[in-house]
């Protein structure tokens, strides 16, 4: 049915095709990207509630990649560059700085999944276009051999609705996908919040040491 369909309708299929193929090759990537996210993110999050001060947590975390080492690495700094600042004010810096992270983080993550996305919105429209052209081509052949032969109309009709299918078949896993992703990316940065809320402990500890000059130069 490929083979005989017309151009436009093959175009069309050959599209679709390539569309299913992007889809699949996002979600392995995406898949492994957020399985290493979520390892090292957990594996963060277990130095920092283990850690009695930021300089530990930092130095726990020095050299590993992900955004709990960052977060220790941000609050370190930012704490032993706010000599004789006020609590509050150092709290909020941190804060702010930290929730930068966690966006910036969430927003690397969800790279790619807005192509899963359209391609599940646009697909079926795809695939129904490629149906209306080759519809319209059977309708045609009907008037040029002016008969109503099932025979002669049914290869026609079968290689539109085919178009059809395939674009059904691009757009249902790409939306299944595509929810699955956002769900995961949703839950990661909830694990993120929670070493968010750990650095903000250790800050906090930090802040509350009758030496914190000492604690800055550990820090640092």
């Amino acid at each position: 049915m490929v083979a005989h369909a017309d151009i436009i309708v093959q175009s069309v299929m050959g599209g679709l095709v390539l569309a299913s193929v992007l889809t699949w090759t996002v979600a392995l990537a995406k898949t492994f990207e957020l399985m290493g996210a979520n390892r090292r993110a957990r594996e963060g999050l277990g130095i920092l509630a283990g850690a009695l001060n930021l300089g530990e947590a930092a130095r726990g975390l020095a050299g590993k990649p992900g955004a709990a080492a960052a977060l220790a690495r941000t609050a370190a700094a930012e704490l032993a560059t706010s000599d004789g600042a006020q609590r509050e004010a150092v709290q909020e810096r941190v804060g702010w700085r930290l929730e930068r992270i966690v966006a910036n983080a969430g927003r690397r993550l969800s790279r790619g999944t807005g192509l899963l996305a359209s391609i599940g919105s646009v697909a079926p429209f795809v695939g129904l276009f490629g149906t209306v052209w080759g519809i319209m081509n059977s309708f045609i052949g009907i008037s040029r051999a002016q008969t109503t032969n099932l025979a002669i109309v049914a290869p026609g009709i079968a290689e539109a609705l085919l178009a059809t299918g395939i674009g059904l078949v691009a757009a249902i896993p790409a939306v299944i996908l595509y929810n699955a992703f956002a769900r995961a990316i949703t839950a990661h940065k909830a694990l993120l919040s929670d070493s968010v809320a750990e650095t903000m402990r250790l800050l906090s500890r930090d802040l509350d040491h009758p030496n914190r000059a000492q604690l800055r130069m550990v820090a640092e």
